[in-house]
């Protein structure tokens, strides 16, 4: 069998390195998260460090909040507990109770 020239059956250069993709697109190991919980005049700081997709109500346990007594701004708009946490935010914590 005779090839033409140029024929995809011809011998490649397998000498050539793999391909190498930047790893610009990989997920950061830890997210800093700034909590401020307030009440009354007071607010209390917190810095975390949470693994990419935490959910706020898992940080604020971790905080020592209560989730379902609290409500959670992002920007001065609020947010779902099972909000997953992705990049670095300050979030505003008001307790929607208290002891009595």
């Amino acid at each position: 069998m005779r090839m033409h020239r140029g024929s995809s059956k011809d011998a490649r250069d397998t000498t050539r390195p793999p391909e190498t993709l930047p790893l610009s697109a990989s997920r950061p190991e830890r997210v800093a998260v700034v909590l401020e919980v307030t009440r009354g005049a007071s607010v209390r700081r917190r810095r975390l460090h949470v693994a990419p997709g935490t959910l706020v109500r898992t940080v604020l346990r971790t905080a020592g909040c209560a989730p379902e007594g609290s409500a959670v701004l992002l920007d001065d708009t609020p947010v779902p507990l099972d909000l997953p946490i992705e990049r670095p935010v300050r979030l505003v914590v008001v307790p929607t109770f208290s002891g009595g």
